[in-house]
Order: C-alpha cells, then sequence, then structure tokens
C-alpha cells in the first residue's frame, strides 16, 4: 500500500450566487426562490470552513468558479452583437434563461466529477470522469469548463486519466460524486466504489413527485472506463428517498474509510449490496462498517432538511473520524438529539464540528455538496498543478478578493444587469492569478 490522503477539494462560491430556484427535486432551492442572496457572505462561509479543516490537520484545495452568466450558452441559442446586447435580449426574451445560464450552481463540486484512486484503478491512475448533469439545463452547460478545469488542476498524464462526460440523451444522466462513495481500510489501500444509482436510462416512470437523476447505465460506464468494475457495488437509491427530496444520495448517505454513514430510508435495499460489499473487503484486509441511522430516531424528512448525511465525514490526523455539519443539523431536534447518543457511544464516529453554511444551504446544498474528495498519494500530489492546494496565506488572500469583488446582496432581477458581467471577469482574472492558473477562462484567451 502506498501512503495517501484524502484532500477535499471544495468549490469556491461565484460572484453570482442566487436563489433562482431553478433545481426540481431540491426542496431548500425551490422554496428560496426570489429571495435576497449575499454572494459575499456565502463565499466567506465556504472559506471558513475550508480554513477549520486545514486547522484540523487535514489537507484542504479549492476548485474555482465557472464564468457566469456564460454568455456562450446564450451566443450558441442565437443571440448576437456586445455582449451587453446578448444580455439584455435574453433578458427580454426569457429572464429565465438568463437566470439558468448565471447560476453559481458550479460551487457544489460534489458535482463535478466521479473519482477513481490509483489504488483502486487497473493502470494505477486517479480517473476522473466530469458529470454530465443532464437532468438540469443550468447544470447541463457546467461539465465543459469542468473537464478544462480539471484536466489544467491535474495535468500530469503518468498520474491522472481524464474521460469525457457521459453521452447526453433521454435519462441517461450522471451528476458525479454526490452518487459515489468508497469503502477501505485507509484511503492509500485498495477499496470498493459504492455507485448509487436512482433509475435505469430506459425504464419507464410514471407519477413520480420528483425524477431520479443518476442512471445505472452511467454510474456502469464510470466503473469500467476507471478500472473499477470488479470491485465496484450498484445500489439503488429509494423512491421514497428521492420523492422526499434526496435528489441525490449524498443526502441520505456518506462514506469514509471502512464506513458507510446512512439512512434507514436511503436504498431500495441493502441486504444483497451489503454482503457483496463484505466478500469484496474480505481479500482486501478490512471489514466494511454499516452504519444504520433509524427512521425512529430521525425521521427522513429531518434527516433531508438538516442534512445530516450531507456531512464530511473525515479522518483526522488521530486516526478518529469526525463530521463536518451545517448548523442545521445541531438546531434541528432529532439529529441534535441522535449525534449526542452517538458521539457519546462506541461507535467509529467520535466528533461532530458545525458550521454557518446558510447561504448553500438555502439552495440545497451542505457541506458534502461544496467538496470534491480526490485521493491522492504524496507524488501525485506533487503533480497537482497551480496554487489550489490551500494553506493560511492563501486563505487570506482568496477573503480579500472576495471582499474586493463580490457583492453583499442579489436577487435574480439583478442578474439582468450587463455590470454582474464586467464585475465577475475582473474577479475571475484575479482569481487565476491568486490560484496560478494561467489563461482559464474563454474571456481570457
Amino acid at each position: 500500500m502506498t501512503p495517501a490522503k484524502e484532500i477535499n477539494f471544495d468549490g469556491l462560491v461565484g460572484p453570482t450566487h442566487n436563489y433562482g430556484g431553478l433545481s426540481v427535486g431540491n426542496v431548500a432551492s425551490m422554496s428560496s426562490y426570489g429571495s435576497a442572496s449575499n454572494p459575499r457572505a456565502a463565499a466567506r462561509q465556504g472559506l471558513s470552513k475550508m480554513r477549520a479543516l486545514i486547522r484540523m490537520g487535514l489537507t484542504q484545495g479549492v476548485l474555482p468558479p465557472h464564468e457566469r452568466p456564460f454568455l456562450p450558452a446564450l451566443r450558441q441559442l442565437g443571440f448576437t452583437g456586445t455582449d451587453q446586447a446578448v444580455i439584455e435580449a435574453a433578458a427580454k426574451v426569457s429572464p429565465a434563461l438568463l437566470y439558468n445560464i448565471s447560476s453559481a450552481s458550479n460551487m457544489w463540486t460534489a458535482n463535478a466529477a466521479t473519482v477513481s484512486p490509483s489504488a483502486d484503478s487497473a493502470d494505477g491512475k486517479v480517473h476522473f470522469t466530469p458529470a454530465n448533469l443532464s437532468a438540469m439545463y443550468h447544470r447541463s452547460i457546467e461539465h465543459p469548463f469542468t473537464a478544462r478545469s480539471l484536466q489544467t488542476i491535474f495535468a500530469d498524464d503518468r498520474h491522472f486519466a481524464h474521460h469525457e462526460a457521459i453521452p447526453m440523451g433521454g435519462a441517461m444522466g450522471d451528476e458525479g460524486a454526490a452518487n459515489h462513495g468508497r469503502l477501505s481500510a485507509q484511503h492509500g489501500a485498495p477499496g470498493i466504489e459504492q455507485f448509487v444509482y436512482g433509475r435505469s436510462a430506459f425504464e419507464k416512470l410514471e407519477s413520480w413527485r420528483f425524477l431520479p437523476r443518476q442512471a445505472y447505465e452511467a454510474s456502469h460506464t464510470i466503473a469500467r472506463r476507471h478500472g473499477v468494475l470488479e470491485t465496484s457495488v450498484f445500489m439503488r437509491q429509494s423512491r421514497r428517498a428521492i420523492e422526499a427530496g434526496a435528489f441525490h444520495n449524498d443526502v441520505v448517505g456518506v462514506t469514509n474509510g471502512p464506513v458507510l454513514f446512512y439512512h434507514e430510508a436511503a436504498y431500495e435495499e441493502t441486504g444483497p449490496a451489503f454482503d457483496e460489499m463484505r466478500r469484496l473487503a474480505e481479500p482486501l484486509g478490512f471489514e466494511p462498517i454499516f452504519v444504520e441511522v433509524p427512521e425512529s430516531d430521525v425521521p427522513l424528512e429531518d434527516a433531508i432538511t438538516s442534512y445530516l448525511f450531507n456531512s464530511q465525514l473525515v479522518t483526522l490526523p488521530d486516526g478518529k473520524m469526525a463530521l463536518i455539519l451545517p448548523g442545521e443539523a445541531e438546531a434541528t431536534e432529532s439529529t441534535r438529539r441522535y449525534l449526542e447518543g452517538a458521539m457519546a457511544g462506541n461507535g467509529p464516529i467520535s466528533a461532530a464540528h458545525f458550521f454557518d453554511l446558510k447561504q448553500s444551504m438555502k439552495n440545497g446544498g451542505g457541506p458534502a455538496c461544496l467538496r470534491l474528495r480526490v485521493v491522492l498519494t504524496e507524488a501525485e500530489e506533487k503533480a497537482v498543478a497551480g496554487g489550489v492546494i490551500l494553506g493560511e496565506a492563501r486563505l487570506d488572500a482568496l477573503e480579500a478578493w472576495v471582499d474586493a469583488h463580490y457583492r453583499e446582496e442579489l436577487l435574480p432581477n439583478d442578474l439582468l444587469d450587463p455590470q454582474l458581467l464586467i464585475e465577475s471577469r475582473t474577479a475571475l482574472d484575479a482569481l487565476t492569478q491568486i490560484l496560478d492558473l494561467g489563461a482559464l477562462y474563454d474571456f481570457q484567451r
């Protein structure tokens, strides 16, 4: 086994963070529609969490926001003229269209890609597949830049392998790491990859409140491409969870090391999948630990609104596990009581840390949504390009950058302001210098 660490690459909240209510099936996003957001506070809250994890002894990375509003999408739809003319014309034709191409949803990097570590893959490389996010238009335009960003940061082909997004069409949806987990004795040891899906791409579904987003065939394709198919387990997310608002598996379950922490209602069935995980784990020298939270302790609705499971489950330098949770999990009586009991017991999770992430939570994104987990050996970490691995000094620079460039209030109608594009591009141009990423954005080329 080659020693390795899990690095959380958090998405940096973009300057157009707003509550456009675009994500059908995401109850928080839908219910926050039209309210005023605070992009500066949102970015600051994310950076505060990153700083706290560094101070806990963890390695922390960051991924840059996408350019928004995204004018190439509007030009592809036939809008012409100057940038200001394009925005003004799109606003007249369809304000909703402008809301979609201005979304800062790329901040939730759990949906950026699925990542398999070198310890698992057949060729010994770290594999990346950007998510097509085809279920929602505002997210379906993300994967080309996501791929560019990942290929820029993880550029060394001695260590990293990149794949194209799953081809779109019909229900062939892929939502990235939000529906992917991994069980292993240690981060650097070979492990089992858990792929969670909501449907077959070719299955006819009727009378659902919210449709599932992840296709079995998409998950299977990623496992096959990454060379991890023989050590992968596929589980179906429960219809009840999806229709209650668990639009991704990471709203009802999270993995770390040998532990799967999940709600009783997360999956259609667990028995066969857990048996297969135990069978695959035996030759790898570990025993999976399944921590089920009963419905009687935490009702499914509380689990979803509090984002108990949309937490980061991390291994601290002393080997103990901790949950990185939103403040809503502490404020909800059932989840607070459950956590108090769990921390007092002899289970694998020994600590809970709560963070103010209200700006992200109002759009339906908790700590787990904000980060993409990438397991890297020392050699692989050294091959990471740019300045995206953070320390205190660069965090200071990023906070000053946010304060200089971000608005304190943004309403959906403010997205119609052409000045916002100028402000956003100015901010992103400065960001690429802080992170040493070169000419990353279209407008810089």
